[in-house]
């Protein structure tokens, strides 16, 4: 790189848009009717759509260049809902080109959801051609497709899939051998050695949260092993509907590992009020050794539809976080 390269990456998550036009019954007979119970006494009333129809009127006034979202894009997994979803992701002006989403535990609630998500958002979930994995007949619908590799100017976006179908009143994930392997193979290959590795992933892999064995990621410590030896500049996850830093070894130092709440919550707790986290990645010419990574949180302001910085994370350096 012959001068500075800059990427602004917008992270959001736990969307949970609910969409209920054309839900039978006999839909709710699994699974669902534990959201569905959740849905009639807290969930339906503090997850609020038009939260992410103003964060996607903020993404071109707050100059985003790419927008990251590591999942639970709907509640139930219903066809409909991702189809709604799929109508709102498709204002981003940025294109599905600019714009990657990864499905979440809500997202593979039973199991056909898995194919809906794959038949709804391919686009957003493509891998650059460079970087696709062969098809095998034995696999599921998006098993072939992690993890997904992403190049954006000096940042390589490389998401994982967690979410899998689980027991009654259970949310944890796993990432799988297969997938551990090839992510190994990514974050080693000479042709990402001059970009920032930006990985994403739904569940948290690092902290209290990660070892829970009703929401926590079950392989967390293959994880973590992986990125000791490859290393990664950052890891960013959803889940937990918290502002949350932890931290994984990496080969080079300590790798932050950042939550973000929730994209669409409101319910008069501020702290749990709507937020999306803005990354300043910047790489001069000596490459992603000498990169600078600064982020802050942008809120929702439902009085005013309006998301704006919340200034207790202004302008914050990776190394503070």
């Amino acid at each position: 790189m012959s001068s500075t390269a800059t990427l602004r990456l917008a992270h959001c998550s736990d969307l949970h848009l609910l969409s209920l036009d054309g839900a039978r019954i006999l839909d709710f007979a699994n699974k669902r009717w534990i959201g569905g119970l959740n849905l009639l006494t807290s969930r339906g009333r503090h997850y609020h759509t038009e939260a992410f129809e103003d964060m996607v009127a903020d993404f071109p006034g707050a100059g985003i260049d790419h927008v990251l979202c590591t999942g639970d894009v709907t509640n139930l997994a219903l066809e409909q809902e991702f189809r709604y979803a799929r109508e709102r992701f498709d204002k981003i002006a940025l294109g599905a080109d600019h714009v990657t989403v990864l499905p979440g535990n809500h997202d593979c609630y039973v199991a056909h959801g898995a194919r809906h998500f794959a038949e709804v958002f391919p686009d957003y979930f493509t891998a650059d051609a460079a970087w696709e994995w062969p098809a095998d007949p034995t696999e599921g619908p998006l098993d072939h497709a992690w993890p997904l590799v992403r190049v954006r100017g000096p940042v390589a976006v490389i998401g994982l899939s967690t979410s899998l179908k689980t027991p009654w009143f259970t949310a944890w994930g796993r990432v799988g051998e297969r997938q551990l392997e090839r992510l190994e193979a990514v974050l080693t290959d000479p042709r990402l050695a001059d970009k920032v590795r930006v990985v994403a992933i739904h569940h948290p892999p690092a902290g209290s949260r990660a070892r829970s064995r009703i929401r926590g990621l079950r392989d967390r410590d293959a994880f973590a092993e992986v990125l000791a030896r490859a290393g990664c500049e950052l890891v960013v996850h959803g889940h937990e509907h918290q502002d949350l830093a932890e931290e994984l070894p990496g080969p080079a130092g300590p790798i932050p590992v950042l939550g973000v709440p929730s994209g669409t919550y409101e319910a008069g707790r501020p702290e749990r009020t709507a937020r999306y986290r803005v990354f300043d990645i910047e790489v001069p010419p000596g490459g992603r050794a000498n990169a600078r990574i600064s982020h802050h949180m942008r809120v929702w302001h439902r009085d005013r539809r309006a998301f704006e910085v919340d200034e207790p994370t202004e302008a914050r350096d990776l190394a503070s976080a």
